[in-house]
């Protein structure tokens, strides 16, 4: 999406910290920070990338009619007439540059941005469930998908470059939504591509490992994390508010110091949001929760302690938003399932069958421990599931642990691989588990469709069987290759092959 030409002084406005040579346009025709993509007149902005470097590319974006050029730090064009503007980070600058290209559309939605490592994509669906009950036209940005009004558009990101970002909420905008639910992942908080959108409602899951590839430590991560509250709080709109999870070790360091109205959930702990009592089983959730503006009494068909939390944090957003506890409980009545989020599969079959994107150990050992309740009588629990290649390694034998202490069963298998060899992502899996435990209860088969047909043809009535790690993903990355693949449409298939 491109806007009209803009006043390069317009955008220029938006950076803090600049240094201005050559001879600039007047306007700019539109923002590109990748030179295959540049149109003549744009500016380019060149980002040193984690794996191409932006500013070896300048050349190419002039030659396609760059009008002017964003470097961070030297100035690569030193002794050139062309325009220039040298910052600290063009990232940074990218994320003000664009909200500011796109007229600044965060400042005129109702913007409410969940981080944490588990639990973003089914809190956004509620806080979405939320803002539709108050009558309002709503966008979603996550790891499912974009959703602008009822038009769907497929998520490369859980959180889009900064230039996606704002021409998504000028699109919502336009299309005449007035508010949005949006995950903001640790990747985009470290690397600036929310700066400069305004949020009213801020809220934090919980921090378990996930991500050390890229953050190194687990201090690296939980900073990236409290950056979304730290920007809401330099935010211009009069009302912010933090919901953070006052169970989770580092959920008051999100907030602390920082001039927000926050307002604590808990299952276990002092909180403003916590339940009188609660229960979970196959039918669902049922609790009263207690709130600073009177009992909200939940119904709603989603299992599991994990999504208590859930509920409990939207719950939270519900009270920020001044919503009756009345409202807050109709509306979340409304979230019977998210896609790949204990999703169930029925094909006939007289067992449970159950999808989940669990990709850490936290989240896995959360669906493992909910599909445990739910095993019937005699009944055993199974899991397939593998480690996504050339991520967090650190994570490979905790998950291999914690598949071999809840499940009868295990079948360790490829998730996305990508450049890694699968058998080698398996061993690194396999030596978690102990050495005590019988061979016999787990298997390792490299091919994914293979591992789901074994253990389907394992299970018998009363048994739960989950499949975990890809959730809502349609696509497996072997190699370079995205290849067709879905969890939930090779269950139905190998169901209906091996009959019931």
């Amino acid at each position: 999406m491109r806007a009209s030409p803009v006043p390069i002084t317009a955008l220029l406005d938006a950076l803090p910290e600049k240094r201005v040579l050559g001879a600039l346009p007047a306007t700019v025709s539109g923002l590109a920070y990748d030179s295959r993509k540049v149109a003549p007149g744009d500016l380019f902005v060149a980002i040193p990338g984690l794996k191409q470097d932006g500013r070896r590319f300048v050349d190419d974006a002039l030659a396609r009619g760059a009008a002017a050029v964003v470097l961070e730090g030297a100035d690569a064009l030193e002794g050139r007439p062309t325009g220039r503007v040298l910052v600290p980070s063009s990232r940074a600058a990218l994320a003000r540059l664009a909200d500011a290209y796109f007229g600044h559309p965060s400042a005129s939605l109702i913007v409410v941005g969940i981080t944490g490592t588990n639990g973003k994509t089914t809190t956004s669906y509620m806080v979405d469930a939320l803002l539709r009950a108050r009558g309002l036209e709503t966008g979603l940005i996550g790891t499912v998908e974009y959703r602008i009004g009822a038009e769907r558009v497929a998520a490369g990101q859980t959180t889009p470059e900064a230039l996606e970002l704002q021409g998504l909420m000028r699109r919502m905008l336009d299309a005449g939504v007035a508010a949005l639910a949006m995950e903001v992942s640790s990747h985009a908080l470290a690397l600036s591509r929310i700066d400069g959108t305004e949020f009213d409602v801020a809220v934090f899951t919980n921090l378990t490992q996930d991500h050390l590839d890229f953050h190194v430590t687990m201090e690296a991560y939980r900073q990236a994390k409290r950056r979304l509250f730290e920007l809401v709080a330099a935010g211009a709109k009069p009302a912010r508010s933090a919901i953070v999870n006052a169970d989770d070790p580092a959920g008051l360091s999100m907030v602390a110091d920082l001039p927000l109205r926050t307002v604590t959930y808990a299952i276990r702990g002092r909180a403003d949001v916590r339940p009188a009592r609660w229960s979970s089983g196959g039918e669902g959730i049922r609790m009263s929760v207690r709130t600073p503006v009177g009992h909200v009494e939940i119904a709603s068909s989603l299992v599991g302690e994990h999504n208590v939390m859930n509920l409990l944090a939207a719950t939270g957003v519900g009270v920020a938003l001044g919503m009756a506890p009345t409202d807050i409980a109709v509306a979340l009545a409304t979230v019977t399932s998210v896609p790949g989020r204990f999703e169930r599969v029925e094909a006939g079959q007289p067992f449970l069958l159950v999808v989940d994107y669990a990709h850490t150990p936290d989240a896995l050992e959360r669906t493992l421990e909910t599909a445990r309740k739910l095993v019937g009588s005699g009944g055993r629990l199974g899991v397939v599931f593998g480690c996504g290649g050339d991520r967090d390694r650190g994570k490979r034998p905790l998950m291999g642990a914690i598949g071999a202490r809840f499940c009868d069963r295990v079948w360790i298998t490829s998730d996305n691989p990508r450049s890694e060899q699968p058998e080698a992502i398996i061993t690194e899996i396999v030596a978690g588990i102990p050495g005590g435990l019988a061979v016999d209860r787990h298997e390792t088969i490299s091919d994914r469709k293979a591992a789901i047909r074994s253990a389907l043809a394992w299970a018998r009535a009363g048994d739960v069987v989950v499949i975990a790690g890809k959730g809502h993903e349609t696509y497996q990355i072997v190699g370079t290759d995205v290849l067709p693949f879905d969890d939930r449409a090779i269950a139905r298939a190998v169901l209906r092959e091996i009959g019931p």
